[in-house]
């Protein structure tokens, strides 16, 4: 799988400012907002590709093996 791309957006700093306080309800970063909001647009128009990868999981990753989660 390639990695992932980067884009630059500009945008006004009131529409990020209400982006931001919007990301920080959902405990999301801006740009993990931003992909949310884009693929649930992609989904409702019908556009979403096939192929594209999912989101992470939210939250803590899960430990390693052989840890036993103490410490």
């Amino acid at each position: 799988m390639a990695g992932r791309k980067q884009v630059l957006l500009r945008m006004d700093p009131a529409v990020h400012d209400a982006l931001a306080r919007w990301a920080s309800d959902e405990i999301r970063s801006v740009n993990a907002q931003v992909e949310v909001l884009l693929r649930q647009a992609l989904t409702q128009a019908g556009r979403m590709p096939k192929n594209a990868s999912s989101l992470a999981k939210r939250g803590r990753p899960p430990a390693a093996s052989g840890r036993t989660g103490t410490t």
